[in-house]
């Protein structure tokens, strides 16, 4: 129990300490992660966990969405995929196909590690 009570507290803590950047990538790290438990509930034919976390990915895709900034136009761009990555996460759900999910995590993989890379970029340089 103080072991788990720890690691929230950690993760608590990672989270409000976290950039906006930070956290961006930390939600991507998120849906990759409940799209893999996903996966591997279907697999298992654990219909109620593969709901659980799919929706879960559903819910963080739709984060992503509300937090668009529409004055820049390449936000229409990533809305158009968010609302696609949506669609599909209902079809999976409701078919319970792992193929779907895979296709939904090869795109959150392609955008985290795209994410990872601006904040690189962006990073103040250090001496």
């Amino acid at each position: 129990m103080l072991k788990n009570n720890a690691y929230a507290a950690y993760a608590n803590n990672k989270i409000m300490t976290a950039s906006k950047g930070e956290l961006t990538l930390l939600l991507y790290d998120g849906a990759i992660k409940f799209c893999n438990m996903a996966i591997a509930a279907i697999k298992e034919n654990d219909v109620q966990k593969a709901h659980v976390n799919i929706v879960k990915v559903e819910k963080i895709i739709e984060e992503f969405q509300s937090t668009l900034d529409h004055k820049y136009p390449i936000a229409k761009d990533f809305d158009n995929v968010y609302s696609y990555l949506h669609q599909r996460l209902v079809q999976a759900n409701i078919q319970k196909d792992a193929e779907i999910l895979g296709e939904v995590l090869e795109h959150l993989r392609t955008m985290r590690d795209t994410w990872k890379e601006v904040m690189r970029l962006n990073a103040p340089q250090q001496e």
